[in-house]
């Protein structure tokens, strides 16, 4: 009956955003190149779907038309028709392919010197997706030489190193979203990048007391696109598995089948750890994961992982469980991103961590490396009491 329920909700929901779509046109130039455009591919979202036109360059000039609910993001690519030693211009990511925010109306878009410098005309939220662009250009090159690093840890193996790393690059990332997206949204609550902006903002780790009242203050055509729907959504989950809620109660079955209750664990301080076998990062911070297990695992300690991992690919998850040492409670439905528990607790990316207390009350997330290890020692060894306040 739920079910049921839901797509007849759907229903006239797609009608509306039908209704609401407003037509574009991408009329584009292309002057200068090293190498000749043959085809050029659009690719978008509308209607909550992907859609990826193609047309063919003509004298150098090509059009693109469509549909759209609101402001979105919109990505071209140009194929060449050049052969150089006996093969085609392969396409390069910083020369051949661009980003352009799409919205109702005629959009010109002139390719000046290579497919990725261009000119947009007639575009409002492109001029605002310009700005932020050159606004977040300094964090980008603060954190070019850490991301290099990471990876030279990461093929070197050395998790802890990756770690220190990983906490670098997220202090920068976290100074960009409060500077930039997060001025940009309290400045200009009416720019057709607000949304785009708010969403950017709040990144896949939803902190509700920060983003809900900058989300009540976007102006109301903001708040009534579809996306804003979708977000909305998200920003009611955030709400539930904030700091100081009460951790949601869930079912899912264990590497033997057997159905495993979260709160069976009440009374013992849990964390629930969601990862993958496929999750190079999840893979990474594993090690540290179990030198905590096995220190504070007879201290009222537990772990219930929930795994990601994908249908019919149950012995990897095995495999990734028995490499990796993972001795604790591990559950999955095989479901990828649409886990049941992930979706319950709004996870978007991975690793993702909750510490549950034993009154079952979220006291801590997403602790990564020492950071577990020194959160739960204040609890489980200096026996320090909960405050849902900082």
């Amino acid at each position: 009956m739920k079910k049921v329920l839901l797509i007849l909700i759907a229903l006239p929901f797609c009608a509306l955003a039908q209704d609401k779509a407003k037509t574009f046109k991408l009329a584009g130039k292309t002057k200068n190149l090293a190498n000749k455009a043959d085809w050029v591919y659009l690719q978008y979202r509308t209607d909550g779907e992907w859609k990826m036109d193609s047309v063919q360059v003509k004298k150098g000039k090509y059009m693109f038309t469509g549909k759209l609910e609101e402001p979105i993001q919109g990505r071209l690519r140009v194929k060449y028709s050049d052969v150089v030693e006996g093969e085609k211009v392969k396409v390069v990511a910083s020369r051949d392919m661009t980003s352009v925010f799409l919205e109702s109306g005629k959009i010109k878009v002139t390719s000046v010197d290579s497919f990725s410098n261009v000119i947009v005309k007639g575009s409002e939220a492109h001029n605002e997706y310009t700005k932020l662009e050159q606004a977040i250009k300094p964090y980008n090159l603060r954190m070019e030489p850490l991301i290099a690093q990471y990876r030279e840890y990461a093929k070197a193996k050395d998790s802890e190193n990756q770690t220190k790393i990983e906490e670098q690059i997220d202090a920068i990332d976290n100074e960009m979203k409060e500077q930039v997206y997060g001025e940009f949204v309290k400045k200009n609550p009416n720019s057709p990048l607000g949304l785009y902006a708010l969403q950017r903002y709040a990144g896949w780790d939803i902190n509700a007391d920060k983003v809900e009242p900058l989300f009540n203050a976007l102006s109301e055509a903001n708040k009534n696109y579809p996306s804003a729907l979708d977000f909305k959504e998200n920003l009611e989950i955030a709400k539930k598995t904030g700091i100081g809620k009460m951790a949601m109660d869930f079912t899912q079955n264990d590497t033997l089948d057997n159905p495993i209750r979260f709160s069976s664990f009440k009374g013992q301080y849990v964390l629930i750890d969601f990862w993958a076998s496929w999750c190079g990062p999840c893979r990474a911070e594993n090690p540290n994961v179990v030198r905590v297990f096995n220190k504070y695992k007879d201290k009222n300690f537990h772990i219930v992982g929930v795994s990601l991992d994908r249908a019919n690919q149950k012995d990897k998850w095995l495999k990734a469980i028995h490499d990796d040492k993972l001795t604790w409670t591990q559950v999955s439905d095989l479901k990828f991103w649409d886990n049941e528990v992930a979706k319950q607790y709004g996870i978007k990316a991975i690793p993702q961590n909750l510490l549950v207390n034993p009154e079952g009350i979220i006291i801590a997330k997403n602790l990564r490396g020492e950071d577990l290890e020194q959160k739960l020692g204040e609890f489980i060894d200096g026996k320090k009491a909960f405050s849902p306040k900082p």
